[in-house]
């Protein structure tokens, strides 16, 4: 130790050697900069990096060797050997280019320091060879432990300086590495100059191939600087571009991190590149080493582990072979129960981006917006569409000896549940009907709800016409069973149309018409049955279809009038009301019935405006008429049912001028069977208008005695049915007599109606009728014909 103090102390020159230690450590500072840069960098990149990082290294080396060599002042002068001297320069490139990709090419802290001892070797190595091209008269011997301490020296504090720029890649760890990189060298270098003794020999010569050493000190300093110099400037705008570059990295990395969406990056040999996590969690690939395998290695790995069926490598030759043909794929694949969709785009230059995205949920909201478009949303069963669409598939998987059969159904009477319950009692309604339609047909059949009350059923088989007429009984008897809903019992009925294929049609347009023609034959013939099509029924349907539409025609054309017959007090033979009549003069069928035309208007409710043109008509025509003459205006049930019955018959009292008390509504049983309780307190406002209410064909349905006592009527009429048969059938005899006296004993007016002849009004005024109506009297005549019935004598009707 003594030894190195006094060489360090005495034998150098310190502004040389300070000049040395700067160059040495700018040198270093250098060098652990490019160390920085390699490992940042893959590839042929690495090398260019490595092999710029070992010259700048082993120059910097090299260059403060000779300087302190300069410093170094042993007594006696003597040149440098130049081949020698330039082996030196190359063992410092060469070795420590070795202990730096060591160093570069791992990430064990271990190997990174014996990276940097190797790098400390080279210092010696380049120290000892360049003192052997010493030439100077004397003879040099070394001391062999101060020797083995520069080596050690050099060795322990590269391997130091290599473990500190591995772990931090900052300034404070590049200047923490790069003081120990110069305390590396220069501790080596003056230790080893410690263990030099020399021997002077003035026979020694010097070689023709030396150098004096100022100017090789001098020569190398510049090269070594100006190398130096530029490295470190090449090293610094690297880092900075690495820094820009290593930015977009993070953007970049963020990005792919915070993608819904899985990214996975092949190149054209389908080695994985590039991937995110997204990726590796979808595909349930977080354990298993990823970049830089084959898919094809990845997919036979988890084939082994049952994660994967299929065929690994016709899978991945497929994909390989789709971009090397520039072929965008889109195929759906199922991983842990999820539906990931998975885009295959080709890159330039080879290879291909694979994205997955989850679509799981998607795939689930595209099956409920299909369910919905074809099945019906109260009842869940198949909607229009769908029966539409399995009619077709049954018709074409029919052979030619089976039969298909097609069901109508349409509930009887279900407006009156939806008018008198409200609608959430109907669609509980509804449910239940179509969880007994279920019930009721086999596993084979389809059940659908058309729209509203209709429902539809096909049944495919070898005899359907039989199975069909099973079936539409049951079905009859299944949905006229009660329902229990919401505290309300309700009964309703069912009618049902069938029709057959071939016999009745091969298209589900045709059949699913002719079924409804049967229903509509189903429900003229008095519902709750069933009836299968027949011919003829499509022409029927045709004219009645032909029928509507005069009939709607004719209220724009005015081709509707109304007519009057008498009503004749029988105690004075006089007339006290004309009961108002509608009429159709169709400009080609001549005069049609009512009872052609009311159930149609009816049922399409064109009733309600021909009721209102009836009662303006009568209100109107009666405000001409004496005051002590009545009108009385027939009200279906239909428009019984309008919420603006009450502000029609006002406005059509006011319009004309006419007292309430001269206008007789006149309402049938079957109005009373609706919402009673509403129907009451229509009946109850009108009587409080002042008009007259008559109960019109009394004796034809229910007859329920309650009716009379929940509503004071003003008149009860007999039915012509009654009256015909008064001189044939005591039992009609026995009904009017016990008719005409409820109303004395009640107070209420009655009214015959259908009188033909004298018999019949004779025995009417004997069991005390109290009016007469009928052809004996007049036929219904137009407006301008009551002056002459009301003067006339009786009239008879004309033929």
């Amino acid at each position: 130790m003594y030894q190195v103090l006094y060489c360090l102390t005495d034998e150098h020159d310190w502004r040389l050697v300070a000049l040395g230690g700067a160059l040495c450590l700018l040198a270093s500072t250098a060098a652990i900069s490019l160390f920085h840069r390699a490992r940042a960098t893959q590839g042929s990149g690495r090398l260019v990096w490595l092999a710029l990082d070992a010259v700048v290294a082993g120059c910097g080396i090299w260059a403060t060797h000779f300087i302190a060599m300069l410093a170094y002042g042993p007594g006696a002068s003597g040149a440098y050997n130049v081949p020698v001297t330039l082996l030196s320069l190359i063992f410092a490139i060469a070795i420590t280019f070795v202990g730096l990709s060591v160093a570069v090419s791992t990430m064990r802290p271990g190997l990174v320091a014996l990276g940097g001892a190797i790098v400390g070797g080279g210092v010696a190595a380049m120290h000892y060879t360049g003192m052997m091209a010493l030439e100077i008269p004397a003879r040099v011997s070394w001391a062999t432990g101060t020797v083995a301490a520069s080596i050690l020296l050099g060795v322990v504090f590269g391997a130091f300086a290599l473990h500190v720029a591995e772990r931090r890649d900052n300034l404070s760890g590049t200047l923490g590495a790069a003081v120990l990189l110069t305390v590396a060298i220069v501790s080596h270098h003056f230790t080893a100059m410690g263990a030099v003794q020399l021997t002077p020999d003035p026979t020694l010569p010097i070689s023709g191939l030396s150098i004096p050493p100022t100017s090789l000190s001098v020569l190398t300093a510049s090269a070594a600087a100006a190398i130096i110099v530029i490295a470190l400037v090449a090293a610094l705008l690297d880092r900075r571009a690495k820094g820009e570059l290593g930015r977009q990295q993070r953007v970049l990395d963020t990005a792919l991190e915070n993608m819904s969406q899985g990214l996975c990056m092949f190149d054209a040999d389908g080695k994985i590149i590039l991937f995110n996590e997204r990726y590796a969690a979808m595909l349930g690939r977080t354990d298993i080493l990823l970049t830089g395998r084959l898919l094809v290695d990845v997919l036979r790995e988890e084939q082994a582990k049952g994660e994967w069926q299929g065929d690994a490598g016709e899978f991945f030759a497929r994909l390989v072979a789709d971009a090397r043909e520039s072929r965008t794929t889109t195929d759906i694949v199922t991983r842990f129960g999820r539906s990931i969709r998975v885009v295959n785009q080709p890159m330039q230059g080879g290879g291909w981006v694979a994205t997955f995205e989850d679509i799981t949920e998607w795939l689930e909201a595209q099956a409920r917006i299909s369910h919905m478009a074809r099945h019906d949303a109260l009842t869940g069963l198949p909607n229009r569409i769908l029966f539409h669409e399995q009619l077709e598939h049954g018709l074409r998987r029919t052979n030619s000896g089976d039969q298909l059969a097609v069901l109508c159904l349409d509930l009887d009477h279900f407006k009156d549940i939806n008018d008198s319950l409200g609608h959430p009692i109907g669609d509980a309604l509804l449910k239940e009907v179509g969880r007994r339609l279920e019930a009721t047909v086999g596993e084979s059949d389809t059940v659908a709800r058309l729209g509203g009350d209709e429902f539809a059923v096909v049944l495919i088989g070898r005899s359907e016409e039989t199975a069909a007429r099973f079936l539409a009984g049951r079905l009859v008897e299944a949905i006229s069973a009660p329902y229990e809903i919401d505290h309300h019992q309700i009964v309703i009925g069912v009618s049902i149309g069938i029709s057959l294929s071939p016999q009745d049609g091969s298209h589900p347009d045709e059949l699913l018409k002719n079924a409804d023609l049967a229903l509509y034959r189903a429900k003229a013939d008095g519902r709750g049955t069933y009836r299968f099509f027949e011919t003829g029924m499509d022409a029927r349907a045709q004219a009645r279809r032909l029928l509507e539409m005069d009939l709607r025609a004719a209220l724009q054309r005015n081709e509707f009038e109304v007519h009057y017959q008498p009503i004749r007090d029988v105690a004075t033979n006089r007339v006290v009301a004309f009961e108002a009549l509608l009429r159709w003069s169709h400009p080609q069928r001549g005069l049609i019935a009512p009872i052609n035309f009311i159930p149609l208007a009816e049922e399409t409710g064109l009733i309600i405006q021909l009721g209102e043109f009836v009662l303006r008509s009568a209100c109107a025509d009666a405000a001409t008429w004496p005051d002590d003459i009545d009108v009385a205006v027939n009200l279906s049930p239909v428009q019984f049912k309008s919420p603006n019955l009450i502000a029609s018959v006002t406005a059509a009292l006011e319009e004309a001028g006419l007292e309430a008390r001269r206008l007789e509504l006149e309402i049938t049983e079957s109005v009373l069977l609706q919402n009673g309780e509403a129907t009451l307190t229509t009946l109850h406002e009108l009587r409080a208008m002042g008009v007259g209410i008559s109960l019109d064909d009394f004796g034809t349905g229910y007859s329920s005695l309650s009716y009379l006592r929940s509503f004071p009527f003003d008149k009860i009429k007999i039915d012509r049915s009654f009256v015909s048969e008064l001189a044939t059938r005591a039992d009609s005899m026995a009904i009017i007599r016990a008719v005409t006296g409820l109303g004395r004993s009640l107070g209420i007016v009655t009214t015959a109606e259908g009188v033909e002849n004298d018999a019949q009004l004779e025995l009417l005024r004997r069991e005390g009728c109290t009016q007469a109506q009928g052809y004996l009297f007049s036929k219904p005549r137009p407006a301008c014909d009551v002056a002459l019935m009301l003067e006339g004598p009786r009239l008879r009707a004309l033929a």
